[in-house]
């Protein structure tokens, strides 16, 4: 472990044990160096600020919190926030909904869906007013009852009217067509939306490595985390995770079938 690396997790170790993010002066005393040595390491070595880190910390902590506290508000500050005002700013954005409703399985919650078949199967699309909140594909049946099991209080709408412009580009992503960028409502941990990110500049004909995407967003050591990152995207074809193979050229593995895979990568030319 690298001198830096060494920094980085000690700093990583007290966020872990406070839950969230600690003022970066506490955090360098902790790793032995300077506040803006630490931040230079924390982007060398994760590729975001130790807040970022934090943050993320602490929404993960939220989500258990909300599953069992008595109330939100309990919710909140044993998730370790200042404010409610706070709580509600942070946590909604990062689980895509206000936390009573993620707390209720998504009670309360309009969920828009479509669904079209095309050549690589059904294509089943969830979106908020945020964006696109699940992209699958496979038989339309099974993918519903799925969504309706992840959000079991969720109201789920099929409106093919106004999901209309995004099956459309999601059925000429699907034909290796070209498509408008499509807007996600995803939540993931920090790494996993640097890695979606970087999955999405991965242009139409072409493939990387699961090792390149880990140099892309400066984990060169990160593969296997990234493959896994790769394997949680729930926006199938926006965020195009058809595009990573193995460094041997296997095309590995692919949530919806390696055939999925095989065909998408061929309509596009890859």
């Amino acid at each position: 472990m690298s001198s830096s690396q060494l920094r980085v997790s000690r700093a990583c170790d007290a966020m872990r044990q406070a839950g969230g993010p600690v003022a970066v002066d506490l955090l360098a005393r902790a790793a032995a160096c300077s506040p803006r040595q630490l931040q230079r390491d924390f982007v060398d070595v994760l590729g975001i600020s130790p807040r970022k880190f934090g943050q993320a910390l602490r929404t993960e902590r939220t989500r258990a919190r909300l599953r069992s506290a008595d109330s939100v508000l309990d919710a909140a500050f044993d998730a370790g926030y200042g404010s409610v005002r706070a709580f509600y700013e942070e946590a909604a954005r990062r689980l895509g909904m206000t936390p009573s409703e993620y707390a209720a399985g998504g009670a309360n919650t309009v969920l828009l869906w479509s669904a079209r078949t095309t050549e690589v199967g059904d294509i089943v699309a969830v979106a908020t007013p945020r964006g696109l909140a699940a992209v699958r594909i496979g038989v339309e049946s099974d993918l519903t009852q799925q969504l309706v099991d992840e959000f079991p209080s969720a109201t789920f709408e099929r409106d093919d009217d106004a999901m209309s412009d995004v099956m459309e580009a999601l059925a000429h992503l699907a034909q290796g067509r070209a498509a408008p960028v499509l807007p996600v409502d995803v939540q993931g941990t920090a790494f996993q939306a640097r890695v979606w990110d970087a999955l999405r500049e991965i242009p139409a004909g072409e493939t990387r490595t699961y090792s390149e995407v880990a140099e892309a967003i400066g984990r060169p050591t990160s593969v296997r985390a990234v493959a896994r990152a790769c394997a949680t995207n729930k926006v199938a074809l926006a965020i195009p995770c058809h595009r990573v193979i193995r460094s041997d050229g296997d095309l590995a593995g692919y949530r919806w079938g390696l055939a999925v895979k095989r065909t998408l990568l061929q309509a596009e030319g890859a």
